[in-house]
């Protein structure tokens, strides 16, 4: 199929260039584009799924993008043994209508079902379930890996190790992942058995994280990140399991019949200017987390309004503005966590650039496959920040600092401007994954991030 150029943006909306993009539709073909088809031996190319990335590790400005939205179908799926196997370009979500009926459920999710097989490969995602099930790549069995040279390989962690390693988390640079099996976990029902818990300082969640994670699959919180002071790093804590076969009525949200119901609301258009402000946010933040009455609320949710409360919004990304937002996501390890949590926090509070999708849980000690990978052992921070220019960047520099003083590092996939420094400090390995970087495939990220 031709390739044409078109406009492509990340979910941030920060990123946005022009692009060859070339739609694949049979796995079976090479996907390198003929001299004719705008495909000049110079040019390069990034696989590209369905633009979820926040930064720019899934654009590549200037040149090609090979979409596998189109790579959909599913391959084989064993209901006894929860065995999937499917096509790079499906979305988790397709994966849970087939198979949730069936009594499974994925065994790591991201916070939002509209991610593909091969995206949540290439960026090794994680969950609320990473202290018991690790990231993404602890389920995959294998995949098979399709080269710009039309060789295709067959990788798992006993055929092709090191480039199974390498493509966990290589976001999309060592090759095309045409299909992928991964294995899923069981579930009795599509219910989550959740509680939600308020606390009023950090040294509260950790104590919440340490008395929860033996006894809860599921642990994440939101932190209120406005406020500065007595309120610093309050928020609300999130545990949850899933809901056995024979559940206790008392237990039922009377609204609990609109989380069945699958949302498609929409944000119509986008403002002229991001509707999330200083003084929206302290609102917003004040409101949430008094949103419950007591300080610990007990409910039987659906599995979509508990694991993706934004995908009820759709195109929530509008919100920002023509600018858009960047996220920041770090991890810090468990030592140094306490510490560099409250500095992030109160630097973020003294800004006056808060976010109100501030996310902190912790990663356990299950090791990420990936050489590449971003979980490690440790508490890990999420926040979107409206762009705000060169005042958010200098706001980013003193985070990083932060980080990188306590061995941390940062997520590419929600990144669009860490150093070249920065990343090469929290990312070790970053010359051995060099290797397995196919010689046609680039992207923005890694460019700048590849920087003398």
């Amino acid at each position: 199929m031709p390739s044409k150029t078109q406009h492509i943006t990340s979910w941030g909306r920060a990123h946005r260039a022009e692009h060859q993009v070339q739609d694949l539709v049979d796995r079976h073909r090479p996907w390198l584009p003929s001299e004719g088809d705008n495909g000049s031996p110079g040019s390069s190319w990034l696989p590209f799924g369905n633009g979820r990335s926040y930064g720019d590790s899934n654009l590549n400005p200037g040149a090609g993008l090979l979409r596998t939205t189109r790579l959909d179908r599913f391959i084989n799926f064993d209901p006894a043994t929860g065995v999937l196997r499917c096509e790079a370009g499906v979305l988790l979500s397709d994966i849970l209508r087939l198979v949730v009926p069936q009594g499974w459920f994925l065994a790591v999710t991201p916070g939002t079902q509209f991610v593909t097989v091969g995206g949540a490969i290439a960026n090794d995602v994680h969950g609320k379930n990473h202290h018991v099930a690790g990231s993404f790549g602890n389920h995959v069995r294998q995949f098979e890996l399709l080269r710009s040279d039309g060789s295709r390989r067959l990788c798992s962690p006993l055929d092709h190790t090191d480039w199974f390693q390498a493509t966990i988390g290589g976001l999309g640079l060592t090759g095309l992942i045409t299909w992928a099996e991964i294995q899923l976990r069981r579930i009795a029902n599509p219910w989550m058995d959740s509680e939600t818990v308020r606390f009023r300082s950090v040294d509260e969640f950790f104590e919440l994280s340490a008395a929860s994670e033996a006894s809860h699959e599921y642990t994440v919180s939101w932190i209120d990140c406005a406020f500065a002071g007595r309120r610093l790093g309050r928020g609300l804590f999130n545990r949850a399991n899933h809901a056995p076969a024979i559940c206790q009525p008392q237990w039922l949200d009377r609204d609990l019949s609109a989380g069945v119901v699958e949302h498609t609301r929409t944000v119509p258009f986008t403002p002229p200017v991001s509707l999330i402000n200083q003084a929206s946010l302290k609102a917003f933040n004040t409101l949430y987390y008094h949103r419950q009455r007591g300080d610990a609320r007990r409910e039987l949710q659906h599995y979509r309004p508990f694991f993706y409360p934004l995908d009820a919004l759709l195109q929530w990304n509008r919100i920002y503005g023509p600018r858009g937002f960047y996220q920041y996501q770090c991890v810090v390890p468990p030592k140094a966590a306490l510490q560099a949590t409250k500095r992030l926090l109160e630097i973020i509070a003294a800004s006056g650039q808060g976010s109100f999708l501030a996310v902190l849980k912790q990663f356990g000690q299950v090791p990420s496959l990936g050489l590449l990978s971003f979980p490690e052992e440790g508490t890990t921070l999420a926040l979107d920040f409206p762009n705000r220019g060169a005042r958010l960047h200098r706001l980013f520099d003193a985070l990083d600092q932060v980080v990188l003083e306590h061995g941390g590092r940062l997520y590419p996939a929600k990144d669009g401007r860490m150093s070249a420094p920065v990343f090469q400090a929290g990312y070790p390995q970053w010359r051995n994954f060099q290797s397995f970087v196919d010689p046609r495939i680039s992207s923005g990220f890694w460019r700048r991030v590849m920087e003398a």
